[in-house]
């Protein structure tokens, strides 16, 4: 019973990247898009489990993340399909 309220509490905090602030951290979750958006993505490195870390977003344009020591530009179409767990 108790992984199932962790479970539960993990799927209640998942957001959006979008709504990320910067220097604020995350777990990769799910990627929402077809093959080629997930495939696209998990070659750059965003694959469910992994930490990411907010470095910029001005809530129009273009976000700046952290993921793997790598710095990577989204667009926030895409930034948005990424779901992640913020942490506490």
């Amino acid at each position: 019973m108790h992984s199932q309220s962790n479970q539960t509490d993990t799927l209640d905090n998942l957001r959006p990247l979008t709504e990320l602030k910067g220097m604020e951290r995350a777990t990769i979750h799910d990627l929402r898009g077809g093959v080629r958006f997930r495939s696209r993505l998990a070659a750059l490195g965003f694959t469910p489990g992994v930490q990411i870390t907010m470095l910029q977003n001005l809530g129009h344009g273009p976000i700046i993340v952290t993921l793997r020591d790598t710095r990577i530009a989204l667009g926030r179409g895409e930034a948005y399909k990424i779901l992640v767990a913020r942490e506490k």
